[in-house]
């Protein structure tokens, strides 16, 4: 603030401290990267246990992937869906989380 015939004058916002506003996640953009790379995995998977059977890995799925069935169509499809999904889960429970936490440790670096 400066002062012209003793009135004193707004100089606006202080910029020699500038505000850090706090890194945000966007959960529309981390939900479809997460899910389509789970997806890709799934799909990559697939192929490998295709190549290489000796060292199929589909066992391990079934418990995770409801309705998976080994070489069907629709248990493939249900596999990619399901993958889809789980990447949009650890969205939706990651996103909330790191934005409220991010704000937070920015305030009370701030303060």
């Amino acid at each position: 603030m400066t002062m012209a015939n003793n009135i004193p004058i707004d100089d606006g916002p202080d910029i020699s401290r500038p505000v850090k506003t706090p890194p945000r996640v966007s959960l529309y953009a981390l939900g479809i990267s997460l899910g389509l790379l789970f997806a890709i995995s799934f799909v990559l998977c697939v192929l490998f246990d295709l190549l290489f059977p000796e060292y199929a890995m589909n066992r391990v799925w079934a418990p995770l992937l409801p309705g998976f069935s080994w070489l069907s169509w629709p248990g493939f499809l249900i596999g990619l869906a399901e993958s889809f999904a789980y990447g949009w889960y650890v969205a939706v429970i990651f996103v909330p989380l790191f934005n409220f936490f991010s704000s937070r440790s920015t305030k009370a670096a701030q303060s």
